[in-house]
């Protein structure tokens, strides 16, 4: 698992890089794009116009939003990636900070129409993943939503498929996010599947 030394240095060719992953189909990055659009979708359509991005790396999607109007905030572990991100963005509220520790103190008053995540929760373990999730639910105004696109899937059965298919290429340190391991915790989690190895989790305020 890279740290946030890591994600620094890999900040200047994370585009390229999931790019050509994507590109060729490959895990864990197939059907990068589609998780974006999806996530990109539901915001649009739920008319997010206040919109909380949880390790947004580089602001690929993040932008789209902003470009649109939406007041973004944001955070990420990696200092290379904010300042490359809040260059695309200058008004965002953008942060550094590690959310495997939850929220920070900045944000812990505010509500958003949307919390979005985009191959983040990969570095929490299922219950950390629960965790954070019943902490996010709480910023959700009206209608908001938890929208969460990573490598994903139904049942342990189908991560264990795409680990075999995938060889030497799987990552043992990332927790891939598993429906039937959170459903105990949010009954009405949804999941889009969007490729063999990608999804959206959709999760509405309690």
């Amino acid at each position: 698992m890279l740290n946030n030394s890591g994600f620094d240095l890999w900040s200047k060719d994370y585009d390229k890089t999931v790019e050509l992953c994507e590109d060729s189909r490959e895990y864990p990055f197939a059907g990068y794009r589609e998780v974006l659009n999806t996530v990109c979708k539901y915001v649009k359509e739920g008319n997010g116009r206040r919109v909380l991005d949880i390790g947004f790396g580089t602001g690929i999607l993040t932008k789209r939003l902003y470009d649109e109007g939406a007041e973004i905030y944001g955070i990420d572990f990696s200092a290379e990636m904010v300042k490359t991100a809040q260059g695309k963005m200058p008004n965002a509220k953008l942060m550094q900070y590690d959310f495997t520790n939850g929220l920070p103190t900045q944000l812990k008053e505010e509500k958003f129409d949307f919390i979005i995540s985009t191959y983040a929760f990969h570095h929490l373990t299922d219950k950390q993943k629960a965790d954070f999730i019943g902490e996010l639910q709480a910023h959700l105004s009206g209608a908001g939503k938890i929208l969460i696109g990573d490598v994903a899937f139904e049942t342990r059965e189908a991560l264990e498929k795409c680990r075999e298919q995938a060889g030497e290429a799987w990552d043992d340190d990332e927790i891939y996010i598993v429906k039937e391991n959170l459903v105990n915790y949010f009954p009405k989690m949804k999941l889009e599947q969007i490729s063999f190895c990608g999804g959206v989790c959709i999760i509405e305020r309690i």
